[in-house]
């Protein structure tokens, strides 16, 4: 008698526990929420220049315009040391003047990456057709 009433009451669980794979899909969901932001993050387009590049003419001089980060706070412009906070005015002028609008940036050993970030931002903001970075 205790044994059929065990049984019959013993019918088992034949569900599936669903709780795992929801867990794991709020996790994606909210990985997916916090790296869709740095997929459209705006970036800077550098071009490597090829071999053609070294034996080219070499352009005039107030057909472009060259940037030369000395130190956190001053920028040479065409070899003349300004201020970077004098840089957004400056540029402006000398890229109105210019034919091609294009501009060349350097950068010293021990700037930080937000100067030299900083810099592109403004010759960018000023209105520039191509940024070029030159290295060494």
């Amino acid at each position: 008698m205790f044994q059929n009433r065990l049984n019959e009451d013993d019918k088992g669980t034949s569900e599936v526990n669903l709780t795992p794979l929801i867990d794991i899909s709020l996790v994606l969901v909210v990985i997916l929420l916090l790296a869709t932001p740095l997929a459209f993050e705006s970036m800077i387009g550098v071009r490597k220049s090829g071999r053609s590049g070294q034996t080219s003419v070499e352009l005039k001089q107030d057909s472009r315009i060259e940037l030369r980060l000395v130190s956190e706070d001053v920028v040479e412009v065409n070899q003349m040391a300004i201020a970077r906070t004098e840089l957004s005015e400056t540029l402006p002028q000398l890229l109105e003047e210019s034919t091609t609008g294009r501009v060349i940036v350097a950068c010293a050993d021990g700037i930080s990456h937000g100067a030299f970030v900083n810099v592109l931002d403004q010759a960018k903001l000023s209105g520039a057709g191509e940024i070029a970075i030159m290295d060494r």
